[in-house]
């Protein structure tokens, strides 16, 4: 069990733990299997005729806010205010490889295969 700070505001703490708790919930086991049942659902109307493309699409996109949240925010914060926090959970920019151009080779492959070799 951690100790409070004095500094925290009496209660903070559990209004974290029910944000944590909230936030498990809603990105959890229960709630990836509602949202492929429900992808799929949306899939089967599709395909009978029997649900509006527009309307499939939104359940689609519904589904990547919901699990896409956490890194929709930080972008956001990221470009607004230039958060250390969100800076800090993004990968380390790493250089793509120097281009090496292929080896230039004779254009046709069957040139000289019947002369023996040297």
């Amino acid at each position: 069990m951690s100790l409070a700070s004095l500094s925290d505001a009496p209660g903070a703490s559990t209004l974290v733990a029910a944000a944590a708790w909230l936030q498990g919930t809603l990105l959890g086991t229960i709630a990836t299997s509602v949202a492929v049942t429900a992808v799929a659902w949306v899939g089967l109307l599709l395909l009978m005729g029997r649900l509006e493309v527009r309307r499939g699409m939104t359940v689609i996109a519904g589904c990547f806010v919901l699990f896409g949240a956490a890194s929709i925010a930080g972008g956001i914060r990221g470009a607004v205010g230039g958060d250390e926090l969100a800076s800090a959970s993004l990968p380390p920019a790493v250089a793509p490889p120097p281009y090496v151009p292929p080896p230039q080779r004779n254009a046709d492959p069957y040139a000289g295969a019947s002369v023996p070799g040297r």
